[in-house]
């Protein structure tokens, strides 16, 4: 079998140019599609990053939110904001920060606290330090020291 290729077309003949063709004035075809591969995984690292930091933020309201109900940061913050000398020196009312800064450690023996905690009035800013230890009973107080911005330290514990 002798398999013979087709005959050339006649000269003269007009032969149309490869591709698409449009008259001018005629809306242009659109682009190819490429392939989102490339579009998802950046969507997809997006999500991841965004997902990261909302459980960073969550982690740290959490960790603030358990050491503001802690006994310690509320009995500092209530002798704090009682005591005459810190109202001479913020004014009223006196009210706490949301930033918190320190630890809480409670065990079956006892524990330990070491916290720090800024509270504001009218006149001005402090900074709050207490240091607590804790028996089977109750929160030994060694330091509740008021700090303001303007002005020697307070000592809540020694009036």
């Amino acid at each position: 079998m002798t398999v013979t290729p087709p005959p050339p077309p006649p000269s003269g003949t007009y032969t149309p140019p490869q591709g698409s063709y449009a008259p001018p004035g005629a809306p242009q075809p659109p682009p190819p599609q490429k392939s989102g591969c490339l579009k998802w995984v950046a969507i997809g690292c997006g999500a991841l990053l965004v997902l990261g930091a909302c459980a960073m933020i969550a982690l740290f309201v959490f960790v603030f939110s358990v050491i503001k109900r802690s006994d310690v940061y509320r009995e500092a913050y209530s002798r704090s904001a009682s005591d005459p000398r810190v109202i001479e020196a913020l004014g009223t009312p006196i009210e706490n920060g949301w930033w918190v800064m320190g630890n809480v450690n409670i065990d079956a023996n006892g524990g330990n606290a070491d916290i720090n905690f800024p509270i504001s009035g009218p006149k001005g800013q402090a900074k709050v330090h207490a240091t607590a230890t804790r028996d089977a009973n109750a929160w030994n107080y060694s330091a509740i020291t008021v700090k303001p911005d303007v002005g020697a330290e307070i000592d809540v514990l020694h009036p």
